[in-house]
């Protein structure tokens, strides 16, 4: 799953509801800044099934597969540079002004996209579309985690990763119902629009990350916002343990300073602890990423077309069962976690990974082997038609002629009739 998330354990999620149930404020911060998780696992899934259709659309896509994975990884550049500005952006101006930022580029990503006359444009609002997840991904989980009761906040952290998983799905369930309605692809990278816009509403109602105005000593607004959070009788030990909190990571912040940002690093690699843990947090990060998950979120209806199911619909209906299956396993993992260990939750999930990624690569690799053969005799009616690397000398498979070039097909044209036959020139 794109973004990680810390898991709760079930007694955790029992707290939580009762929690949140009795008061609804905390549910409803919780909920206006877990729209940004939702919003990046809908762009993770849309782009997917609304790819299918672009390409029908503009006829340089279906040539040109390298612009085809432009638009796919736009978002994903722009991710990272929102990332980096959403840090940023976090410690100078708040927390709320950052996700209410990423609301605006999401809005314009949308609406960019939707109305886009070509693939260059649509590649645009991609970048602005990932800029916004990008910023969203770094401050939702920072906000919900400084605006929950210490008791539930992994549970309510925990809400973010689910609603990353909730929004790949609801974003292959909308490419579904919208395989049949006019101007199809846009309509689905536009819909993302509405979730950035209630929002942007909803974070201009509400307030600022407690901790951040502590640190900023505005400690006055700071006591306000934790009266609605906790019970009366437990502000001020709360007040108390957000001021030694900020207190010993400001100490923590001076003991690692330095005159630069490498100096801090270097300082911060000095500690045996620090070290550790962030070795061991990079690896999982990276462990995660190239397992290939975000790939297949990315081009599952693609997949499913390549295993020989043509039909758009089809391939979209099938990949439900991929994106459902990331959806279900976030929510297992949080009731397995306290009985089976996260270490080991964490190393069977791996070798399952393993195992059907082998079983995926050796998929493609049997069906690459097994091409059916190009003969001269099916290519010589269409002789002036056939692609420039074609030589009839030379053994030659449907998987050769679609290697050779971008412009190699299926089919020949002829007056009004399209042929099939392998290796002709599209």
């Amino acid at each position: 799953m794109e973004g990680g998330a810390s898991v709760a354990d079930e007694a955790d999620f029992k707290e939580c509801l009762r929690l949140t149930c009795s008061q609804p404020y905390i549910l409803r911060l919780v909920f206006s800044a877990g729209i940004g998780g939702l919003l990046f696992g809908y762009d993770t899934g849309v782009i997917s099934g609304a790819l299918l259709f672009i390409r029908d659309d503009f006829i340089e896509l279906q040539k040109n597969t390298t612009l085809r994975e432009t638009i796919v990884s736009m978002a994903v550049a722009g991710a990272i540079v929102g990332a980096g500005l959403g840090g940023w952006m976090n410690d100078r101006f708040g927390r709320r002004p950052s996700l209410i930022i990423a609301d605006v580029l999401f809005l314009a990503g949308a609406a960019i996209m939707a109305f886009a006359p070509s693939p260059a444009v649509i590649i645009v609002g991609r970048g602005f579309v990932g800029l916004g997840v990008g910023m969203a991904s770094m401050t939702a989980p920072l906000y919900i985690s400084e605006v929950s009761p210490a008791r539930i906040r992994g549970a309510l952290v925990s809400t973010n990763g689910l609603l990353i998983t909730g929004g790949q799905f609801m974003a292959y369930l909308i490419n579904l119902a919208f395989t049949k309605v006019p101007g199809t692809w846009r309509w689905m990278l536009g819909i993302a629009g509405f979730p950035a816009l209630l929002q942007f509403i909803l974070m201009l109602t509400l307030p600022e990350s407690p901790r951040w105005l502590y640190r900023q000593g505005r400690k006055q607004e700071t006591a306000t916002i934790l009266r609605k959070i906790y019970p009366a009788n437990e502000v001020e030990e709360e007040i108390e343990s957000l001021r030694k909190s900020v207190e010993d990571e400001m100490v923590l912040e001076g003991s690692i300073g330095g005159q630069s940002v490498f100096g801090k690093l270097k300082k911060a690699f000095g500690s045996k602890v620090v070290r550790r843990g962030l070795m061991a947090g990079v690896i999982v990060q990276v462990a995660q990423q190239f397992v290939g998950i975000n790939t297949v979120m990315y081009y599952s209806p693609t997949i499913v077309q390549l295993a020989g199911f043509a039909s758009n619909d089809t391939a979209m209906a099938l990949s439900l069962i991929t994106s459902g299956l990331n959806a279900v396993g976030s929510i297992v993992s949080m009731f397995f976690v306290d009985r089976v260990g996260r270490r080991r939750l964490m190393l069977l999930s791996l070798v399952g990974i393993v195992v059907w990624l082998a079983v995926l690569g050796s998929t493609f690799l049997r069906a690459a082997h097994n091409a059916p053969p190009v003969r001269d005799v099916e290519m010589r009616p269409f002789a002036n038609q056939t692609c420039p690397e074609y030589n009839p000398n030379v053994h030659w498979s449907c998987m050769d002629c679609l290697r050779a070039a971008s412009t190699c097909g299926f089919c020949a044209h002829q007056g009004n009739t399209v042929n099939s036959v392998p290796c002709s020139s599209l």
